[in-house]
């Protein structure tokens, strides 16, 4: 059975790497849940590995910023290596606190200058405090990998304190020019997003972050409503979309 390799990538404090390995098992690929000093240690775990998943949590329990420490320490030591991962077409996805840090690495837009996850805002449903609900997210994006084939709209949980996306405005119009849009909130927009933006994708559309959380959501039975007859919107179509592309790197 073709069953790529994806690689869960792990920080003192991340807490969603079971849910996400269990979403990538659901659907084919052969996850392997990783501490990142481990790969510091051993970088084949990285280049072996045919998709990467940097998953929620609040990794080095958000010291000095949301994923601030986690992607220093990938910057300082794997680089070069992340690069090459996805200059080889291998896809990344980052969620929640793994968007975060993917915003601060580079590897998404902004390198944490032209682009931040800020504090819930103000005047939102969350009204500037920390939100645990549901969300309606539309996919807005033909360039990436993860969404170009997701045609209706999906459901999935959100939890976070610092989720707003804001950006400059020339940021935004590259953004929306250059199809790099992932992910819009379609109902209500639960922390103030610019532009109801709930993820973005890099420009070659195999790195994907998103603060909602699609992992939590691959089985019917994980919706609240699920026992009221509530069906639909599932997100295992994204993992299936990112699964699918990586058997192609193998």
């Amino acid at each position: 059975m073709n069953r790529p390799r994806a690689l869960v990538l792990r920080a003192p404090g991340t807490n969603r790497d079971g849910d996400a390995a269990f979403a990538l098992d659901l659907v084919g690929a052969d996850p392997r849940r990783v501490l990142v000093s481990e790969v510091f240690d051993n970088p084949k775990l990285l280049h072996e590995s045919q998709l990467l998943v940097i998953p929620g949590g609040f990794s080095f329990a958000d010291a000095l910023g949301a994923g601030r420490l986690f992607a220093l320490e990938l910057v300082t030591r794997l680089s070069e290596e992340l690069a090459e991962f996805v200059e080889a077409g291998k896809p990344v996805i980052g969620i929640c606190n793994g968007f975060q840090v993917l915003v601060r690495t580079g590897l998404l837009p902004g390198a944490g200058l032209t682009v931040a996850l800020g504090q819930n805002a103000v005047g939102s449903t969350s009204n500037g405090k920390f939100i645990c609900d549901w969300v309606l997210l539309q996919p807005a994006s033909k360039r990436s990998i993860w969404t170009a084939r997701l045609t209706e709209e999906i459901e999935c949980p959100i939890a976070h304190g610092e989720g707003r996306f804001v950006c400059d405005p020339e940021t935004l119009a590259a953004l929306q020019a250059n199809d790099q849009i992932a992910f819009r909130y379609a109902a209500d927009n639960p922390n103030g997003s610019l532009d109801d933006i709930a993820g973005i994708c890099d420009d070659t559309g195999l790195v994907l972050g998103l603060m909602p959380h699609p992992e939590d959501h691959v089985l019917p039975r994980q919706h609240p409503q699920s026992l009221r007859g509530h069906r639909g919107g599932l997100a295992r179509r994204l993992f299936e979309a990112g699964v699918d592309h990586a058997k192609e790197t193998r």
